[in-house]
């Protein structure tokens, strides 16, 4: 069973994703924020996709069917996971920091999506922080005590 994201946040991702593309393209502060937003927020999103968000992709078969040993390779995911955490957490705060960098610049030209971005993902931030980072921990450490590895 290959662990995939779930596809509700695999679409989430690609939307905010597609928001800042958006706003790159945009001239003036707004743009040159979303830039750097983007040169921010670009390598993080890479190891969320490779390692963070693919073991919640296994809740509901844990849920529905408990575990497997093809689910052995969350455990792996999520101990680098673990490991990495305070770095991830190092590297939202610089996101929010260019975020608000990013609206404050959406105020001043009169772009109200700039700023509607900026609020929704830095809410997106601290959903993986309160939620989603600590599920996935809490997956790998599951299916370690029933694989008894």
């Amino acid at each position: 069973m290959p662990m995939k994201i779930p596809q509700s946040l695999a679409v989430e991702h690609e939307a905010l994703h597609a928001k800042l593309v958006a706003l790159t393209k945009t001239s003036g502060r707004v743009g040159e924020a979303a830039r750097h937003v983007a040169a921010v927020l670009h390598p993080h999103f890479v190891k969320e996709e490779e390692y963070a968000l693919p073991p919640l992709g296994l809740l509901v078969s844990i849920a529905q069917g408990g575990v497997t040993p093809e689910m052995r390779a969350a455990v792996a995911m999520t101990e680098r996971l673990k490991k990495d955490l305070p770095e991830m957490l190092a590297e939202h705060r610089q996101v929010v920091v260019a975020l608000e960098s990013l609206a404050a610049a959406g105020r001043a030209e009169k772009h109200p999506d700039a700023e509607r971005f900026a609020e929704e993902l830095r809410v997106h931030a601290e959903t993986e922080e309160q939620v989603l980072y600590p599920a996935a921990i809490l997956v790998g450490a599951y299916v370690r005590a029933q694989l008894g590895i």
